[in-house]
């Protein structure tokens, strides 16, 4: 097993010796964190495509510029003896950048392998291994295992308040107390009143669409986006962003980048005297197979928990499909506006409640929607 493990400037020598046998390389990478069927079944189906298999693992460091302190769970040196133990491996190596163009150059792999929920316009290096002569292969996932799941199932088996459904993870159990990462430490107090709420998506919905936005320069409020929350809000409406952030997942920014962009959107609702409830954020991407991932309902559901919400008198209001089809499964009613994407995504075939030209137009139909319901 130990045999398996080896430089990256070792392997690329041992890589020229396997192309002149005639031999054909392939190579992939990942974190491999709490190793699951998911990854054993997806290196298998990978070794059938190629003579050597390759596995990039992804550094401690490195894990933890995109994935945040809490992961890896698993050091990067067991991670790799893990994986050097599977009979589909050849050889495994740990590598600290966020992408694989190096990694890619060194080794000149005929193959690059990636999941195929992932598409080739995702993979940022595959233009790489094209201009080197290799190619790209993605592989159907059989099993919809994830670590991400394995940690939420931990998590919620745990005893109350950390354990219970959509517990927060930066929390833990300790003698009764919720003790968070750093020097705070409550008991968490649900409010006393059931409220309904606003889930509203982020990127698009109030602020201008911004291709993975993490510079809080690029952050921009849409027209009247202001104006509506605070009318949601007047009328009772807790106020709640629930966003996807895969570029997190992905490597292209980090959690630090998107609070950044965060603190200048919570600066300019402080300016409209509107008070955000929470927001959650799901940092995977769709290879990670995460259940927070709208339109999973995850991040739906911890809300509801959290702040005691009656998602039957909730709405959920975005720009894509995917925001829409989240609100129908938590049980929401739902509104798309045509700022942003405007549906376009057209990845889910639902349909919205109401089509809202901007947030302003969407709370004047939550408002006549409210009246109406007070009169039944």
């Amino acid at each position: 097993m130990r045999d398996k493990i080896k430089g990256r400037e070792e392997l690329a020598e041992l890589c020229e010796g396997f192309r002149k046998q005639g031999k054909k390389i392939g190579f992939t990478s990942g974190v491999f964190d709490l190793i699951h069927a998911g990854h054993v079944d997806y290196l298998e189906k990978a070794k059938s495509i190629c003579d050597i298999l390759i596995v990039g693992i992804n550094s401690d460091a490195g894990v933890r510029k995109f994935k945040g302190n809490a992961r890896p769970i698993v050091p990067e040196d067991e991670r790799a003896r893990i994986i050097a133990g599977l009979e589909a491996v050849d050889y495994v190596f740990i590598f600290g950048e966020r992408r694989n163009k190096k990694n890619i150059e060194l080794i000149k792999p005929h193959y690059y392998i990636k999941a195929g929920d992932y598409s080739k316009a995702e993979l940022t290096s595959a233009e790489v291994v094209e201009k080197l002569g290799g190619q790209v292969k993605l592989i159907e996932k059989t099993f919809e295992s994830s670590t991400t799941d394995i940690i939420e199932k931990i998590l919620t088996s745990l005893p109350t308040p950390a354990g219970r459904a959509g517990a927060d993870r930066s929390t833990y159990v300790s003698a009764g107390k919720v003790v968070e990462k750093g020097k705070a430490v409550h008991f968490p107090l649900l409010p006393a009143k059931v409220s309904p709420a606003v889930f509203l998506d982020r990127d698009g919905t109030i602020s201008e669409e911004v291709e993975y936005l993490h510079e809080p320069e690029k952050f921009k409020f849409l027209p009247n986006a202001a104006r509506g929350i605070k009318k949601m809000q007047d009328m009772g409406y807790k106020i709640v962003i629930v966003t996807n952030q895969g570029g997190i997942g992905l490597g292209y920014f980090s959690k630090e980048d998107f609070y950044r962009v965060n603190r200048k959107m919570l600066k300019g609702f402080s300016s409209a005297d509107v008070t955000i409830s929470k927001i959650y954020f799901c940092p995977h991407s769709k290879s990670e197979g995460c259940n927070c991932r709208k339109p999973n309902i995850a991040l739906i559901n911890r809300a509801c928990s959290d702040l005691n919400l009656d998602v039957s008198r909730s709405f959920m209001i975005g720009d894509k499909t995917s925001d829409i089809e989240a609100g129908k499964r938590a049980g929401c009613k739902t509104i798309l506006v045509r700022t942003g994407f405007g549906g376009r995504d057209e990845e889910f075939d639902v349909e919205p409640d109401y089509i809202a030209d901007n947030l302003l137009d969407a709370a004047d139909y939550i408002s006549k929607a409210k009246q109406r319901t007070a009169k039944v």
